[in-house]
């Protein structure tokens, strides 16, 4: 079964075949754009440089998931305010300072559609810029006296930075495991959208169970939506990225661990060998992805993203029947079930 039809027997997903990022902009559009101007005035610089690589990068927007997610859960917890454009932006600049930064390590070229900030002005130049927009993003909340907010992303950073230290150590031994694998994912990815989700809420309410409840939703739908992205390397067209491009460079995701699952001891040992080999051809990375859905390693990593999704979405359904409710469903379902 397709995992964009997937449904259980006992829960329903909200119907996106038709959702555009346009459809999930609209219900805040006019918020998007107080925080867009708020994120363009927290960037203003008078230093040259900084002022053109800026202009860069606002020409580099991206779908702007993050801080529609802020807004949503400000809306479903009380209300938006300048509180949710703060918590919005400051998400926006953390997260855009570890793409820089990421691009960096990973000597990139292009990034959405352009070229890269470190091909454009190297890498030094890069890594000043990310550390410039990560002390904006400080400066945000503290100006603002926003200290819980500044908690938040504190602790989003500290987990992302263990995250791609515990990815780094795992890729250079080829040790991943099933457990490694969810522990990395949460941290990396699934913590920064939880931090989208609570900051969201605090901008809004002061009541700490609904804070919580609200952070735990944000993190299973991390962990769901990195489950789909690295789906998306095992035969999914036209998704923002090479395809094959985690079996070129040696990074083992779920897919290939459930395959592994699957295998004898000596089959384990041969296709490990493969993914390990360095420069491999368009015709060894198909094998590869053979091997991963043959065995039955994609339908089964799709499980598990299907999983995460129904849990994020049945904490969600805690809350009150209401249109923010509707709207904050149809963007879960939407991420966790989106082609690209």
């Amino acid at each position: 079964m397709s995992i964009n039809t997937r449904l259980t027997d006992n829960f329903a997903f909200a119907d996106t075949a038709n959702v555009s990022l346009s459809d999930l902009r609209r219900p805040v559009e006019q918020e998007l754009t107080a925080f867009r101007t708020f994120f363009r005035d927290a960037l203003k610089t008078d230093v040259f440089l900084l002022d053109q690589m800026i202009r860069y990068l606002h020409r580099m927007k991206g779908k702007e998931l993050r801080p529609i997610l802020v807004l949503y859960a400000a809306k479903l917890c009380g209300g938006i305010s300048e509180r949710s454009f703060r918590a919005a932006t400051m998400i926006e600049l953390l997260h855009t300072a570890t793409l820089i930064h990421d691009d960096v390590v990973d000597d990139a070229e292009q990034r959405r559609g352009l070229l890269s900030i470190n091909q454009v002005w190297k890498n030094k130049a890069s890594v000043l810029l990310g550390d410039f927009l990560l002390s904006k993003g400080l400066l945000v909340s503290l100006d603002a006296d926003e200290f819980e907010l500044l908690k938040i992303m504190s602790k989003a950073v500290k987990a992302m930075s263990e995250g791609e230290l515990r990815q780094l150590k795992a890729s250079k031994l080829q040790n991943m495991t099933e457990q490694k694998y969810f522990e990395i994912i949460r941290d990396k990815t699934a913590s920064l959208l939880a931090a989208c989700t609570e900051s969201g809420a605090a901008s809004a309410t002061s009541d700490a169970e609904i804070i919580g409840r609200m952070r735990d939703i944000g993190l299973d739908l991390g962990i769901a939506f990195q489950i789909r992205d690295d789906l998306f390397d095992y035969g999914m067209d036209d998704v923002g990225k090479p395809v094959g491009n985690d079996i070129r460079e040696k990074k083992i995701t779920l897919p290939f661990i459930k395959a592994l699952e699957t295998c004898s001891f000596l089959e384990r040992q041969k296709w490990k060998l493969r993914f390990r080999k360095e420069h491999k051809s368009t015709g060894e990375v198909a094998k590869i992805t053979r091997f991963v859905h043959e065995s039955g390693g994609f339908e089964a990593a799709a499980a598990d993203m299907e999983v995460y999704s129904i849990r994020a979405l049945t904490k969600l359904r805690e809350f009150p029947v209401s249109q923010a409710r509707d709207d904050m469903e149809l963007l879960i379902t939407y991420i966790t079930t989106r082609k690209k």
